[in-house]
């Protein structure tokens, strides 16, 4: 079952939406909202990345929802929503959007680095990047 203050959740194949996240967890009670977002940087290992994308298993949407209760359920927060992008990204693009509303900011912002961690420890989505050298390689796939 979901947690009531889970708001948002989702894997798109489009553009992340930062205002969705952020109307998705506006209500009066909420004094700290405490926003991430992760994007696509042109480095990694001190490589050029020329690009990624990102593949999920068919659970990731159940363990995403799974870890957003979990947060919901472990912090005093009015709301969580998480979303994250599959397919093809390019430089700068969103790949990744959390956030956390609660009456104070220190619980949103230890709310909102819980999602992010335990999102990038749990849920089954890898991450497939090209460089300019040409090579490329596989991360967080088992």
């Amino acid at each position: 079952m979901t947690h009531p203050a889970v708001r948002l959740v989702g894997l798109r194949e489009t553009a992340l939406d930062v205002d969705e996240v952020l109307r998705s967890l506006d209500d009066d009670a909420s004094g700290g909202l405490v926003l991430f977002v992760g994007r696509v940087r042109d480095h990694d290992g001190g490589k050029g990345v020329t690009g990624l994308d990102y593949s999920a298993h068919p659970t990731a949407l159940a363990r995403l929802e799974e870890v957003c209760d979990r947060v919901a359920a472990s912090y005093d927060v009015h709301g969580v929503a998480a979303v994250h992008r599959v397919g093809i990204l390019a430089i700068g693009d969103a790949a990744v959007v959390v956030a956390t509303a609660s009456a104070h900011r220190g619980t949103a912002f230890e709310a909102s680095r819980a999602l992010i961690d335990t999102l990038k420890d749990e849920v089954p989505i890898w991450k497939h990047q090209r460089f300019g050298d040409g090579t490329e390689e596989w991360v967080g796939s088992p």
